[in-house]
């Protein structure tokens, strides 16, 4: 093995280590939010608000495009991602209402 492939092996293992350790803060960044959004929906059942709040999650969409922009994130992947997490909370809330 070559100086050259040496460094690189070398580096590509502190890229992956630091990869691991995002996915894990990822991990439990959203473990966080639905634990709050589970919340949210407890308090909606027993108010009996609708699950759903298409204003909210059409600003929480926009804002999330912004901060994807402002951080050099492709705003359509995080335009996606917040939709999928919004579908993913409606549905709990949904389970919880009945």
């Amino acid at each position: 093995m070559t100086d050259t492939t040496r460094r690189a092996a070398e580096v590509l293992k502190e890229h992956r280590e630091s990869i691991d350790r995002l996915d894990a803060i990822l991990v439990y960044t959203l473990a966080e939010r639905f634990k709050h959004t589970q919340a949210v929906g407890r308090l909606k059942a027993e108010h009996a608000l609708p699950p759903s709040d298409p204003a909210r999650e059409a600003r929480q969409i926009a804002r999330l495009e912004q901060l994807a922009q402002d951080a050099n994130l492709d705003p359509e992947f995080a335009k996606k991602f917040l939709t999928f997490i919004i579908s993913e909370v409606i549905r709990h809330h949904e389970k919880l209402q009945k």
